[in-house]
């Protein structure tokens, strides 16, 4: 009976469960990068839970109470107090949002200060449209609000030019604008006179923020412009804009909208809801262009494979030559290569992950050769397992850098791999084959 150390199959069989063995380190390493990135997201929270958290803009738009009258069965005359929402004519937004890196330990989160001009006017013409008795508007009790859904990102007071008046905006969404869960609003007397004229508008805020910056398109033609030294932004909501331009001095970006491309018209009378509004938001995300974690998760998830592909080599390596190596070693380096993915983790959360990467790859691939040398006979042999090594380090480098093409490349790939591991056996007689004895 053939010598089980020298046995092809049994030791194919030993090398699959080494591989499968490896598969428990694997996860407990995708759990120790998944406390790592919870831990980030906590630090994140707790930065911007004391500066200001994402900010989202809406408005100006004006409330106009208006009673109500009707008979009841019995004749006697009921009244009720109903709010009619008046969107602006048109909604000028420009702004300049001014990021800061704030760390909490290790980790950091990107905040900023944005310095928004809003202008624009109103037109009453629509409702001499409506069915409702001008007679019974409420002028005196109109208001004006502005949304911002972080009130502690305001960072001076907000004054409103509204006509040929300048007014405060107080704290708080008044009784009568249900669109609006946080923001200021302020009382603006109206008048007859305001239904055939219009009336113009114009206010300045000093806003402080984190992540992210989005406005709502309120204004039957609604022109934004956001300018910033931010060079890594991710344009989000449900509008893109119709022009911008990034490089790496920063971003500036136009967008118009619509009320044609909103689901909600420019006034009504309590019949839009709240989510129709706040779907149509746009605006920025200052986008972090490096997730470590991210990254690091997607080369866990091909351990078992580099694993097998380095496995492979060495089995190689024993079929061409009179060297075996044994269970212990294949262990020996399987560990070592787990031990890459810690070292990425640790090394990436204190510099750039590329740089992280690179000592990872080179620590490891330096122990395996210097492991290799001292273990085997030919001296050729770590040679030829290091430059094996390091291809394979650059194929999944590419594969973490290239994410929508990864599949392309994995698979080309993995095929030229098979390919030449097919080749290169192609005259291999596995059932007479001895690793005793050196291949002819």
């Amino acid at each position: 009976m053939k010598d089980i150390k020298s046995s092809v199959g049994v030791r194919i069989v030993i090398i699959g469960v080494l591989i499968l063995a490896l598969l428990i380190p694997s996860t407990f390493i995708r759990a120790l990068v998944s406390e790592r990135a919870s831990r980030r997201k906590e630090a994140i929270q707790e930065i911007t839970s004391k500066w200001s958290t994402r900010q989202i803009i809406g408005g100006p738009i004006i409330t106009i109470p208006y009673t109500e009258t009707w008979k009841d069965e019995e004749g006697k005359t009921k009244s009720v107090i109903k709010y009619i929402q008046v969107l602006p004519e048109t909604l000028n937004i420009g702004g300049e949002i001014r990021p800061e890196i704030r760390y909490r330990g290790i980790y950091k989160a990107v905040v900023y200060n944005a310095q928004l001009d809003l202008s624009g006017d109103f037109s009453f013409e629509k409702l001499q449209t409506m069915n409702i008795d001008l007679d019974q508007l409420l002028w005196d009790d109109a208001f004006v609000s502005m949304n911002i859904s972080d009130m502690r990102g305001i960072n001076e007071y907000v004054e409103l030019k509204w006509g040929e008046q300048a007014v405060l905006f107080e704290p708080g969404i008044k009784r009568g604008n249900d669109l609006f869960d946080s923001g200021i609003s302020v009382r603006t007397p109206l008048s007859f006179g305001n239904v055939s004229e219009g009336i113009n508008y114009a206010l300045h805020i000093n806003l402080k923020g984190s992540q992210a910056l989005s406005f709502l398109p309120l204004g039957k033609t609604t022109i934004a412009n956001l300018r910033s030294s931010w060079n890594n932004p991710s344009f989000d909501g449900a509008f893109l804009p119709e022009q911008h331009q990034i490089d790496s001095n920063g971003f500036s970006a136009d967008w118009q909208v619509l009320d044609l491309n909103r689901n909600y018209p420019q006034i009504w009378v309590e019949n839009v809801s709240k989510k129709t509004v706040l779907s149509s938001e746009f605006g920025v995300n200052l986008y972090s262009p490096v997730d470590i974690y991210t990254q690091t998760t997607r080369a866990v998830k091909y351990m078992i494979m580099f694993v097998g592909l380095t496995f492979l080599i060495f089995f190689l390596v024993e079929v061409f030559s009179n060297n075996k190596i044994h269970p212990i070693q294949y262990l020996l380096i399987g560990v070592s290569l787990c031990i890459f993915y810690l070292l990425l983790l640790a090394l990436s959360e204190h510099v750039n992950f590329g740089l992280a990467y690179l000592i990872a790859s080179l620590s490891v691939v330096i122990l395996i050769g210097t492991y290799v040398r001292s273990a085997l006979e030919k001296k050729v042999i770590p040679l030829i397992t290091v430059g094996m090594l390091t291809i394979l380090y650059g194929f999944l480098y590419i594969l973490l850098q290239n994410q929508d093409y990864a599949l392309l490349i994995g698979s080309v790939g993995l095929f030229l791999i098979i390919a030449a591991v097919m080749y290169t056996t192609r005259n291999v007689n596995w059932y007479q084959i001895d690793l005793n004895n050196t291949l002819d």
